[in-house]
């Protein structure tokens, strides 16, 4: 009969244990000085080796020829240990026997002595299962046992143990395994049984356990069973219902674009060739935590990567996600993944997510704003500059399709004159950057951006979207748009700031104004300053008497 490897590799001396040198290296301690307690507790999350250990030292206490702190695992008392024969050997599953009856029966048997070994050995696994009276039947027999009783208890929640429990154990912590521990396991394993694996499909199954031996290894089992062949990638992905890595960053990738068609294409070929959708939205969940680590730690937190992306994938998609936007995708992901349990329709719950992540103008909830603002934050901060609407060609660089804004020619005093016809075709205006000294310009960008908060430092970059317009003393900043001017005219000592470096560059004090590019005319004045002038010239006209 086909035995399941998780069992027939489970290791048999404390030499065999992966990754818990420091709970093995004291019990074998304590083995070979006879200083045993009498009560052990095992904890940590689950195929860390916790039962296993339990197994392995009541083999070795009952051992008649033990090595060095382990058992031999030939003497009758081992084999029979192993077997599961040995009467004074139980192991309680405290999930299933987890009454006050069950606990008075065990201490009501404990205190007679071994029939055919050294010491009567209780493994009480999932003890925090077991109810409060149990616990207050146990504790008694726990805190004065007799001198042939051991007793090991496992749990996975050791916040759930009474204090009083826990003041009478030695306490071990066993520990989460490394991806590396876990691979190595695995390929002695595939060794053994004859397994043709993949080094990258080890390495994938190593992550995917999660730091648990017993999951890699039935992982290893569930995919070696289903691979017609050799164990490769793409097999574990097929066997294990998984997107992959390479599709899931495709994904990943359509939402940072807002490319709502691919995102929902590539979807529906998961679908369509099987995946479970839960699964396909943890993977997303668990690639938006990986990115998110990266922007907190770029250099240590390729260690900590799930393996749902590879590093070079995960470096790049860090890049184009704002963190306020992956906190938005797994947010709204891991709200969707929850609610399937109430939904009849899994796919159209998944696709609506999909669109709401790839258009986030879809929701006008605090988060998806904060998500947007956060995008422009850091457009604005790396000097990308934002997409302007295309002009029409031909058309000049400062060209409106506005009217002209009025002049004085509309002054009451000059009286009513008949309108100039309009030209055929607008004159271009010169480029305001022909005015400015050779340098000029890259000089003072450097100084602006150096001195100037990340927010406003992009927009005066060379390229970027404010220009100089230098006529006599008068330094004219135009701005490509009204969202630009208005950002830099509210920040405060911008304009003294320029007026500064602008000055220290050309050897003169000079006065800075901002202005509209599309608003300046061909000598480089803008029309506003003819309209204040007109009404500090007119005062009297709006002056109520």
């Amino acid at each position: 009969m086909y035995q399941a490897l998780y069992r027939k590799y489970r290791p048999q001396t404390f030499s065999d244990v992966v990754g818990q040198k420091s709970v093995t290296d004291t019990l074998r301690s304590q083995l070979e000085t006879g200083k045993l307690s009498h009560a052990y507790l095992f904890t940590g999350t689950r195929g860390t080796g916790k039962t296993s250990c339990a197994k392995i030292l009541a083999k070795a206490v009952n051992c008649e020829n033990p090595n060095h702190g382990d058992p031999c695992g030939l003497c009758p008392s081992c084999r029979a240990i192993d077997e599961g024969s040995c009467m004074d050997v139980l192991e309680i599953d405290a999930a299933s026997n987890n009454g006050v009856d069950s606990v008075r029966v065990l201490r009501d048997d404990a205190i007679y002595t071994p029939g055919t070994v050294k010491m009567r050995v209780y493994i009480i696994d999932e003890v925090h299962m077991l109810s409060t009276a149990a616990f207050n039947a146990l504790l008694k027999i726990i805190e004065e046992p007799p001198a042939h009783l051991l007793f090991i208890l496992a749990t996975t929640e050791l916040q759930k143990v009474p204090a009083t429990i826990l003041s009478r154990c030695q306490r071990f912590a066993f520990k989460r395994l490394r991806p590396d521990e876990i691979a190595s396991r695995l390929n002695f394993i595939a060794y053994q049984e004859h397994i043709e694996i993949e080094p990258e499909a080890i390495n994938l199954l190593a992550r995917l356990a999660d730091g648990g031996m017993r999951d890699g290894v039935s992982l290893l089992d569930q995919c070696a069973s289903a691979a017609n062949g050799p164990v490769t990638l793409e097999s574990v992905y097929a066997s294990l219902g998984l997107a992959g890595e390479k599709r899931t960053a495709e994904l990943m990738q359509a939402i940072a674009e807002q490319d709502t068609a691919k995102a929902l294409t590539i979807f529906s070929a998961l679908y369509s060739a099987g995946k479970d959708v839960g699964a396909l939205l943890g993977e997303m969940c668990a690639l938006c935590r990986d990115l998110l680590v990266l922007r907190t730690a770029p250099k240590s937190g390729l260690t900590m990567l799930s393996g749902i992306a590879t590093e070079q994938q995960a470096l790049a998609l860090q890049t184009v996600f704002s963190p306020g936007e992956l906190m938005r995708v797994l947010t709204e992901t891991q709200k969707t993944r929850a609610s399937f349990g109430k939904n009849t329709d899994v796919r159209v719950a998944a696709e609506l997510l999909l669109m709401q992540l790839c258009e986030p103008s879809l929701r006008l909830d605090a988060q998806a704003l904060d998500a947007r603002i956060s995008r422009v934050e850091e457009q604005l901060a790396s000097g990308v500059l934002v997409k302007h609407a295309p002009k029409s060609s031909g058309a000049d660089e400062f060209d409106d399709d506005r009217p002209p804004f009025p002049d004085d020619a509309d002054d009451p005093e000059r009286g009513s004159a008949p309108p100039a016809p309009a030209p055929a075709q607008p004159q271009p205006a010169p480029a305001p950057q022909a005015e400015t000294p050779a340098g000029f310009w890259p000089a003072l960008s450097e100084k602006l951006r150096a001195a100037l908060p990340a927010k406003l430092s992009g927009f005066f970059a060379i390229n970027g979207p404010i220009h100089p317009v230098l006529q006599g003393d008068a330094l004219i900043m135009a701005a490509d748009s009204d969202f630009v001017l208005d950002l830099v005219k509210k920040t405060p000592d911008t304009e003294a700031l320029i007026r500064e470096k602008a000055s220290a560059i050309l050897g003169k004090p000079v006065s800075v104004r901002f202005a509209l590019k599309n608003r300046l005319s061909r000598l480089g004045d803008d029309p506003m300053d003819a309209l204040v002038q007109f009404g500090q010239r007119h005062s009297d006209i709006f002056t109520i008497k």
